[in-house]
């Protein structure tokens, strides 16, 4: 039986010392392989510290997180229980939710211009909402899965869990252009939620526990983070089944706050990169 993106159990083995392989077939972890020596330096490894914690609905299954006007928007996934919020930091509860239709999986979200963006996982389907009244204002198709968004005020900016990241005109979605992403060994996969912060990317990887930071100029990793053990070490009594993998950035530009969570998590971590 073939698994798919959430229910296969094999965890996706991430390293910067080990080329991740972009393929078609996105419902299986790419394999390792040898690839000639590149002349790229390795990427830094980030340190961060966390500033906070707030409450996070652990009946979440987080795909898209933003921060504005002092709340945030969060995009869940799973079939038939998708939807789209706005959600009080300070207490983990919607302020106000939009369920999406049951043949609809929710995937990564973005404001731009009043607007929300919003992906689904296979259906081919994005919506444009109202930001503030989530009405639905426009459709888009588009070829292949849809996974993370963001934008860079001028653009609709994706990721479809290959290496491939691509540039979108937000009136038509059209592609404008594509970046690939690669790391000193070659091309990274299963790039997932996006969020740009000054000039660069930050992407969570799927079923790891890494935050990359990407060029998109270059479409190079110039640096990583690794949030192994943070639910542990900070909620002791979490249920590891329960919580899934790490999924959500989002920046708040004017108090300079990256938020960060996961799948089923119960806490949203403010972090600082040192």
């Amino acid at each position: 039986m073939t698994l798919n993106k959430y229910y296969k159990t094999s965890i996706l083995a991430f390293s910067f010392g080990l080329l991740i392989v972009g393929c078609t077939n996105h419902d299986k972890p790419a394999e390792p392989i040898s690839t000639p020596a590149t002349t790229d330096a390795a990427p830094a490894q980030m340190a961060f510290t966390v500033v906070k914690m707030y409450p996070h609905n652990p009946k979440s299954f987080t795909e898209g997180l933003e921060y504005h006007d002092s709340v945030l928007y969060e995009g869940t996934g799973m079939e038939k229980e998708s939807r789209l919020a706005i959600v009080s930091l300070a207490t983990g509860k919607d302020i106000k939710t939009l369920k999406l239709a049951d043949e609809y999986f929710g995937e990564g979200i973005t404001l731009l211009n009043g607007k929300i963006y919003e992906l689904t996982y296979k259906s081919g389907k994005a919506f444009v909402y109202d930001a503030k009244t989530f009405k639905q204002l426009k459709e888009f198709t588009y070829e292949g899965e849809g996974w993370g968004l963001t934008n860079n005020g001028k653009e609709i900016i994706m990721s479809n869990g290959s290496s491939k990241i691509v540039y979108r005109n937000p009136e038509t979605f059209a592609i404008t252009k594509t970046i690939d992403v690669t790391n000193e060994k070659g091309p990274v996969t299963n790039i997932n939620e996006l969020e740009l912060v000054d000039g660069y990317i930050y992407a969570n990887i799927w079923e790891t526990n890494y935050i990359i930071k990407i060029n998109p100029e270059t479409g190079k990793v110039v640096g990583y983070s690794d949030f192994s053990g943070l639910l542990e070490q900070y909620i002791p009594n979490v249920n590891l089944q329960e919580a899934n993998v790490l999924n959500g950035i989002a920046y708040d530009s004017v108090g300079k706050r990256f938020f960060i969570t996961g799948k089923y998590w119960p806490k949203v971590f403010e972090v600082k990169f040192n």
